[in-house]
């Protein structure tokens, strides 16, 4: 269609341009009628820079596998397309969105080429700013991201090693006062075989210790009120046999589940003048028991602690595969119990008998850390700033997707901020606390190499961001390397 320089100077793009340039303008572009449909789709090459002259258009943006429609409009002079062909070769040339009519309409089209030729020519400095304007903030976002990473990974190491030195200081103290307890025993072992006892007094005190300690590994747990009566039945019982500090030995007997008849049975064994030496030396071989449960208990923990922190970090593991979204959570909530805090009750919602899903499990947990900072902080500024409140953590199926729901019972996310909370440095949080790509950084991640979707609904005292996966991998898309997503 013919080319009007008249025309196109009446829309808001060109009207400060002379003469001369409307006129290049016209040589070099043209008008086009496109009936409803299509006019370009996302990803493919940008070879045209569209000025709309009349009729509607509506832009959409690919989420998953569905297209969402983002502007629709029917403002003369609005532009889309190969906007950024001024920056050449150094960014991907391809359309970021789709554009479609719903109604007969005309465009001024411009090639890319000369529309990156007449910005270089006509406006310089405009250009150079563009540039500076694209280019800076691309650098920028990916500094403060690193920056934001490397201040998780710091706030992780912290929690770590903070839930790594309660387990560690308990063997290390647990291992000194076993050397002192063993000692102990092998002096008393001494005193006894020096004493007088019959062989068959002493095969029967150890038949006794080898079923003392078989009883340590099956003891009851008991009340403390149940516990406390059976400390004064044996305290009674060692006062009356004239067992000095009966006191002191009644507690570890408890804990390691013996009781009178117990007693009774090392009584009927020995004589009544050997009997405090024997008590005393079957009262070394509990607290040895005691002591290697609690370092085996320990140690238990820190494999534990370290097993969480390498399924957090996914080591050796494939980036794309089927996981189980509770193993992942499970390890982020252990990773992150320090921040969290014992102010903050966690409460787990989880069914059990959702499947695995397809997923890059590095950076879901990159998702669960940002979520789960966000709603400890939420909590931590509600109620005066005291910190006490729940976070619920609940996965569930909807349809053919995979919920995970992170609810908090902080002030809320106020609506007139809410459409704004996962854009690119958006942080409500204090200046030092938050670069506001925390949630931006968890969008891409969901959304773009997931096809998931991650949404919030608020009101005071009740925040949900909700994330859903699909359940099964979209047999068309190709595995994106996990340094992409940063």
């Amino acid at each position: 269609m013919p080319c009007d320089p008249g025309e196109i100077a009446t829309l808001f793009l060109f009207e400060k341009l002379t003469p001369e340039q409307l006129g290049r303008l016209c040589v070099e572009g043209r008008m086009e009628r496109f009936e409803p449909g299509p006019v370009y789709v996302e990803g493919e090459p940008a070879t045209c820079f569209y000025v709309m002259v009349e009729g509607t258009v509506v832009l959409f943006r690919r989420v998953g596998g569905d297209d969402v429609e983002v502007s629709r409009t029917s403002q003369r002079g609005v532009y889309a397309g190969a906007m950024q062909a001024y920056l050449g070769d150094r960014v991907p040339q391809t359309y970021t969105n789709t554009m479609r009519v719903v109604e007969p309409t005309r465009f001024f089209v411009l090639p890319a080429q000369s529309f990156a030729d007449i910005m270089q020519e006509w406006f310089p400095m405009a250009a150079h700013l563009l540039e500076g304007l694209f280019f800076g903030a691309k650098n920028t976002q990916r500094a403060i991201g690193q920056r934001e990473r490397l201040l998780a990974l710091g706030s992780l190491s912290a929690g770590l090693t903070h839930e790594l030195n309660n387990p560690a200081a308990a063997a290390v103290r647990a291992t000194a006062a076993l050397r002192e307890r063993v000692g102990k025993m092998r002096h008393k072992l001494a005193i006894i075989a020096q004493g007088p006892y019959s062989r068959e007094a002493l095969a029967s005190l150890i038949e006794i210790q080898e079923r003392t300690a078989e009883r340590v590994a099956k003891a009851p747990v008991l009340s403390p009120l149940e516990a406390s009566d059976r400390e004064d039945e044996l305290t009674d019982w060692l006062d009356d046999h004239g067992i000095a500090d009966g006191w002191r030995l009644a507690p570890t007997f408890v804990q390691a589940g013996l009781d009178t008849d117990w007693l009774e049975q090392v009584a009927a064994t020995v004589d009544e003048d050997v009997l405090p030496g024997a008590v005393g030396w079957l009262n070394y071989t509990v607290e040895t028991e005691l002591l290697m449960d609690e370092i085996a208990d320990s140690t238990d923990r820190i494999s534990h602690l370290v097993d969480a922190a390498k399924q957090y970090a996914q080591l050796d593991r494939a980036p794309h595969r089927d996981v189980d979204v509770h193993e992942l959570l499970d390890s982020t909530l252990l990773m992150l119990s320090g921040k969290i805090g014992p102010s903050i009750r966690v409460v787990k919602e989880y069914d059990r008998s959702l499947p695995q899903v397809p997923a890059y499990p590095a950076e879901l947990n990159q998702v669960w850390t940002n979520l789960i900072d966000n709603a400890v902080h939420a909590i931590g500024t509600a109620g005066g700033g005291d910190g006490e409140g729940t976070l619920t953590v609940r996965t569930a199926r909807e349809g053919d997707r995979l919920l995970v729901e992170f609810r908090d019972t902080g002030p809320g996310v106020p609506e007139e901020i809410r459409g704004r909370i996962f854009d690119p440095f958006f942080t409500t949080k204090p200046v030092g606390e938050g670069t506001g790509l925390g949630l931006d950084i968890s969008w891409r991640i969901v959304v773009n190499k997931h096809h998931g979707s991650l949404q919030v609904e608020s009101v005071p005292g009740d925040t949900r961001f909700q994330v859903l996966l699909p359940l099964t991998a979209d047999p068309e898309t190709h595995p994106t390397p996990p340094e992409e997503s940063a």
